[in-house]
């Protein structure tokens, strides 16, 4: 998804990029359905891509802070309102008990921290804050996690990537790797989804695979007419 977003950057100027942007990282900062969006890898493929003049840092950082900001806000209210029944919600194809509750046990560890912490942490990030709204966690002090955690991110991680591609740029004869190194900060930053994903769904996976193995198999022994 990230290359897709990074295309349509490219080609369709900044303006619109700067509006998948802002949907995206409000969305995983704190909608229920967003914990499959790439925030972190976006992060740094922006952070890439300004600083070879794409997109704006000047805007770019005060954008997604925002964003990140209300959206952990959106995930607190849509918690508060909700209540302790969220956590008994049943399964949907957007919605997984699953993840919420691993976001609940890392709250109950580590308290208002963990609206801070789990900005870094796929998956956890985009529940927390849904989580501190069921268990009640005082506003104030949410808001003031919030601001430190979405400044820590958001901010951060963009200036990682353009620091990046900035030293990278320095370096002679090195541009025309530039592709090359978006794709691996790209496949490097998702890693850790990715590997929630499998370790979340790898029974599933093999079972689908044996069944398409026996599947296979059984056609391969009849006989042929």
């Amino acid at each position: 998804m990230t290359e897709i977003i990074t295309e349509w950057i490219t080609h369709y100027g900044s303006t619109v990029g700067y509006v998948i942007l802002f949907a995206i990282i409000f969305a995983e900062s704190g909608l229920f359905f967003g914990f499959f969006l790439p925030g972190d890898s976006l992060l740094l493929t922006v952070g890439l891509l300004a600083s070879r003049g794409f997109m704006s840092m000047w805007v770019l950082l005060p954008l997604l802070f925002i964003a990140a900001v209300l959206g952990d806000n959106v995930g607190y209210w849509f918690g508060a309102k909700t209540g302790p029944r969220i956590f008994t919600r049943e399964e949907s194809l957007l919605f997984k008990p699953k993840n919420l509750l691993a976001a609940k046990a890392f709250y109950e560890k580590h308290g208002g921290k963990t609206i801070v912490l789990a900005r870094f942490m796929p998956f956890i990030r985009t529940f927390a804050p849904i989580v501190a709204g069921a268990v009640e966690m005082n506003y104030r002090s949410f808001f003031i996690y919030n601001l430190l955690g979405g400044a820590l991110w958001a901010i951060g991680v963009t200036v990682l990537g353009y620091l990046v591609g900035f030293f990278f740029g320095q370096v002679e004869g090195m541009d025309k790797y530039f592709t090359l190194v978006v794709i691996a900060v790209i496949f490097i930053s998702a890693l850790p989804a990715m590997m929630h994903v499998w370790n979340d769904n790898r029974h599933e996976i093999f079972a689908w695979i044996q069944k398409l193995l026996n599947r296979r198999a059984v056609r391969d022994t009849e006989p042929d007419l």
